[in-house]
């Protein structure tokens, strides 16, 4: 999270132009040898792992895997993020448990949303993501069923150049 960030809807979107037009630049300025390539390891997890890996160094790190009873109060189909052990033999993720209610529902909830677009996408599924966006807790906290489908049909509408047939149809 950035240090300007205090939870306003759309901070990322308003403020993405700016940040991507800066990161731009700055790549723009070391091609063209202006500005040095800094070459300390960044915070990206991937040098490590493969360090890791590759030495037999172990080390530790969060990463998003398969729930197979690791948060034993969330879906077992779907994928959690907890502390994972790596050395030579890859990473191996840590049982957890189970997370108090309040957040184990707030999480399944989210899992739900992402579970219904992955059903759209692979199945084929129009209904699956608008319900997906229908159970998004930003959208229906502004908009009625009734506005969300006005919104995602204008937004097929839209976007119809850019959509597969099944989501074009009408």
């Amino acid at each position: 999270m950035r240090a300007e960030y205090l939870g306003e809807t759309g901070f990322y979107a308003a403020n993405w132009p700016t940040w991507r037009q800066e990161s731009d630049e700055w790549i723009r300025r070391m091609l063209a040898g202006e500005e040095a390539v800094p070459l300390e390891r960044g915070p990206e997890y991937a040098s490590y792992i493969i360090e890791a890996m590759e030495t037999d160094t172990p080390t530790a790190i969060y990463g998003n895997v398969l729930n197979t009873g690791l948060v034993t109060n969330l879906p077992q189909d779907g994928v959690v993020e907890v502390r994972c052990l790596v050395d030579r033999d890859g990473v191996q993720p840590t049982h957890f448990g189970a997370l108090p209610t309040q957040l184990a529902a707030l999480d399944a909830a989210h899992m739900a949303v992402h579970d219904l677009v992955a059903t759209a996408v692979l199945d084929g599924e129009r209904e699956a993501a608008f319900h997906a966006l229908m159970l998004d807790p930003l959208t229906a906290a502004v908009c009625s069923p009734a506005e969300i489908r006005e919104m995602f049909d204008e937004m097929r509408r839209a976007q119809a150049a850019y959509l597969p047939d099944w989501m074009r149809g009408a």
